[in-house]
């Protein structure tokens, strides 16, 4: 299958029956071996090729629709997020009035989720400056230097918050551009939740409220479960 991935069109039907037939040899591997990234992304490199089959192993994984759940639980209250968002509480937080400014100039759907996605961990006095960083086109390789796992949004202006174009959206791990291309911030997230799930891997330690909203609230997984933050931010989105 490894060299199947590397040909320049791949059979997608034998990759997708070969990593379902794999697939709890893989399971294995990954949670007792605990491989590097760098070794994962040659022994299993349909993940980092193959986007859909990052989705088909977070099926496998948690029989859900990695792409419905997320994006399902990230647009049902959009604008209670806001309104929380706007709150007096925040008003002296730069990061978060640059944000809500930015979303002001063009307030499309596809803006408020990246907006929300960004401006949540400073709602949960989490800092997210070391995970997801906007750089130059020139910069990118610098900016990816001691990047354990984060996502990096290449743009040609880094003082706009939500760009109206990007370069490029690139998901990292341990110092490796691991998925490039992905579109936007939104769809970079939705991946590196199901590539955090496929790889076994742990939530980044700074964030761990945010990545807990995102599986718990957004997403349903393990809602029962919520810590006492994010049961608080549960009850204010229902009320």
């Amino acid at each position: 299958m490894i060299q199947d991935m590397k040909k320049r069109n791949p059979d997608l039907a034998f990759v997708d029956t070969r990593m379902s037939s794999t697939y709890s040899l893989r399971k294995q591997e990954i949670v007792e071996d605990e491989p590097p990234v760098s070794e994962l992304m040659v022994r299993w490199l349909a993940f980092f090729t193959e986007r859909q089959q990052i989705s088909m192993e977070f099926t496998r994984l948690v029989s859900m629709d990695l792409s419905k759940s997320f994006y399902g639980g990230l647009g049902g209250h959009l604008l209670k997020h806001l309104q929380l968002f706007r709150s007096k509480r925040f008003e002296g937080m730069t990061e978060m009035s640059a944000i809500l400014e930015s979303l002001d100039k063009d307030a499309l759907n596809q803006r408020k989720r990246t907006a929300i996605l960004q401006a949540l961990p400073w709602y949960l006095r989490e800092n997210p400056s070391k995970f997801l960083k906007l750089c130059e086109p020139t910069d990118r390789k610098d900016v990816i230097k001691g990047m354990t796992i984060g996502i990096l949004a290449v743009v040609e202006d880094v003082k706009e918050p939500l760009p109206a174009i990007y370069s490029d959206v690139v998901l990292v791990m341990k110092e490796h551009a691991v998925l490039r291309k992905l579109g936007d911030v939104p769809n970079a997230f939705m991946n590196l939740m199901g590539l955090l799930y496929a790889l076994n891997m742990n939530y980044p330690k700074d964030l761990r409220y945010t990545f807990e909203v995102i599986q718990r609230l957004f997403m349903g997984i393990g809602i029962e479960s919520c810590t006492a933050r994010v049961h608080t931010l549960k009850y204010k989105l229902l009320s």
